[in-house]
């Protein structure tokens, strides 16, 4: 059977550490191909390593097709749920995998709450260029949409974390520089450190990175630092303005009582032509 190795969907899912691609091949030396790998058609969808290692040291195994894929989208929703549940990936690997369903997810249900273009009147011949050149209809898709994951909430649900974890990695995910994201995928620093590194300058990142482990780990450490200084207080008056402030304020008194006095001569003199016109005839 020829198998198909689709480059986009082998690197959807983060690849396995050198570590634990040694146990896989280990065991499939000792107990063989168990499961069987999982395909589209033609195209491998799950079992990647498995498939390659197999090939590498002639040992046999099984396919199998599955009927629910109906495009590429769905394919990706099942490996990101089959991902989810697996022991081995990690926190921040699980929080990436949640917040990439969202967004299919998302996006599948605006099209499928989106508005049908309203169908020809059926007494009404379509035009003849269209009739030559369009394809016979297909049936629509009768798939209901998917459950909604528009929240923190839900996202955190899917991952298995905390709302403010969530947070955390979708910072790191849109903030981060590719050094800061390959830090904490390897488990050098954690997501709440990679997170407050990712508020600094691109190059500050870069920087701290190409240092090492303990220079992001320093930096992330003067970020919150930075956060839980209490603001500055004012700054006393000097002496000059300490001296001349009963002056100012003495200033202001007198500006107030003349103006108290223009106010009631303007009322008295108001008052004094109402009158006059009152005795008018």
């Amino acid at each position: 059977m020829n198998i198909v190795v689709n480059a986009e969907l082998q690197a959807y899912i983060d690849p396995l550490t050198a570590e634990e691609l040694e146990a896989l091949e280990r065991s499939l030396l000792a107990e063989g191909c168990r499961d069987a790998l999982v395909l589209w058609g033609d195209v491998l969808v799950d079992g990647h390593n498995r498939h390659r290692l197999c090939l590498k040291h002639g040992l046999p195994f099984r396919t199998v097709q599955n009927p629910r894929f109906k495009s590429l989208e769905d394919v990706h929703l099942w490996m990101i749920d089959q991902h989810l549940g697996r022991r081995s990936v990690s926190n921040f690997q699980r929080g990436l995998l949640a917040l990439r369903k969202s967004e299919i997810v998302a996006g599948q249900r605006a099209r499928a709450f989106a508005p049908q273009p309203a169908e020809p009147a059926r007494d009404e011949p379509a035009p003849p260029a269209a009739a030559e050149t369009a394809p016979p209809p297909t049936p629509a898709a009768t798939s209901p949409a998917p459950e909604r994951m528009d929240s923190r909430e839900a996202i955190a649900k899917a991952a298995r974390l905390s709302s403010n974890q969530v947070v955390m990695i979708e910072r790191i995910r849109k903030q981060a520089a590719p050094e800061v994201v390959a830090a904490v995928r390897a488990g050098t620093i954690s997501i709440n450190a990679a997170a407050a590194v990712a508020t600094l300058p691109a190059e500050e990142q870069i920087a701290a990175a190409t240092a090492g482990a303990d220079e992001l780990k320093q930096a992330a450490r003067r970020v919150r630092e930075a956060r839980s200084k209490p603001p500055k207080p004012r700054e006393t008056p000097a002496a000059s303005e300490q001296d001349t402030e009963p002056d100012e304020l003495e200033m202001l008194r007198e500006r107030v009582t003349q103006l108290t006095a223009e106010n009631l001569d303007l009322r008295r003199q108001l008052a004094e032509l109402q009158a006059l016109q009152a005795r008018t005839p």
